[in-house]
């Protein structure tokens, strides 16, 4: 009789493409869920967008609220026959980090202790797990926004005070921080998990904590309402890797600790999404600045200068400067 490792499962439905694409910006339908599934999509047959396949895995047997829960977030399945089953007990890292290849960008090397691999020169190599929280790097949007600095640095920009909000993992804070070393960095997240998982890939990556310029601070947050979040505004750069609703939901808040001429990384949205996420940053005095196409495209965002008495004064290391909009939430 085979040997079943308590509390895994995994639950199977076919899919299509433009599903398995989308269940991203749905996963929040399942974050009451206990237990929480791990959710992976994979192509079934190579180049059919309709033979895809959901894979959900648990560590404990998921209820029929539960597998129904699952199944809403695929509609060609509502009618289809669903796979139950216990998984044989094996390695788990292995199960998760599945077909998961480095990514080698100009200055980065992502990897996981599973595929290593033989580090190139020349690039500054970041181990990121896949487990627990969302962003090693493989994700187009994480991917995307990796890309992006890198231009920007690439270009010449220069940043000194650094917010990336949602972090994950932790990824483009330490990359960010990597690429302008003198600047003051704060990663936050919503889930205390990612900040924990936060945490200990900085410590595993030789990234020092800490709040001073050229440390990483860290903010458990929803958004930006955290008090060392408010005290370190106004911000020239911000990432925010989220998904589309959150991200239009936070327009306000997110440009009103952004200072003047600040730039603002999007991802997280789909393509159909991206024009609505713009307007909504448009709406805050922001401008389109830049684009990486595809599926899950990145957008960079400039403010605008304003003139006016309405603007805010705030101390600064240069002496008094202009910050339009702080303290406005």
């Amino acid at each position: 009789m085979e040997q079943v490792l308590s509390g895994s499962w995994k639950l199977t439905l076919n899919c299509t493409r433009a599903e398995a694409e989308s269940i991203s910006a749905d996963e929040f339908a399942l974050a009451m869920l206990e237990p929480m599934p791990a959710l992976m999509t994979s192509e079934r047959v190579a180049d059919d967008a309709d033979q895809w396949q959901l894979d959900a895995y648990f560590e404990d047997k998921p209820d029929d609220q539960t597998v129904a829960a699952v199944r809403a977030l695929v509609p060609s399945a509502a009618e289809a026959d669903i796979t139950l089953q216990p998984v044989d007990e094996q390695d788990w890292v292995t199960i998760s980090q599945e077909g998961i290849e480095p990514v080698h960008t100009s200055r980065f090397y992502v990897h996981t202790s599973a595929n290593r691999g033989e580090i190139p020169q020349g690039v500054r190599p970041l181990r990121i797990e896949a487990g627990r929280a969302f962003g090693t790097g493989q994700h187009e949007t994480t991917l995307g926004c990796l890309t992006m600095i890198e231009r920007m640095k690439a270009s010449g920009a220069r940043f000194h005070n650094i917010a990336d909000v949602g972090t994950g993992t932790g990824l483009l804070a330490f990359a960010a921080l990597n690429l302008w070393p003198a600047a003051a960095v704060v990663a936050s997240d919503i889930d205390p998990v990612a900040m924990e998982v936060t945490e200990e890939n900085a410590k595993a990556n030789g990234v020092p904590l800490g709040r001073l310029p050229g440390q990483l601070a860290l903010a458990t947050a929803a958004g930006i309402d955290h008090p060392l979040l408010h005290r370190r505004a106004p911000y020239d750069l911000i990432i925010a890797n989220i998904l589309a609703g959150p991200l239009v939901e936070l327009a306000p808040r997110l440009t009103s600790v952004l200072a003047e001429g600040g730039t603002l990384i999007l991802a997280g949205l789909l393509d159909r999404q991206a024009a609505t996420v713009a307007t909504a940053y448009r709406r805050q005095g922001m401008r389109l600045a830049g684009r990486m196409a595809g599926e899950w495209p990145t957008l960079r965002l400039v403010k605008r200068t304003r003139y006016g008495i309405g603007r805010v004064r705030r101390p600064g290391p240069d002496g008094p400067g202009l910050a339009p909009g702080f303290g406005s939430w």
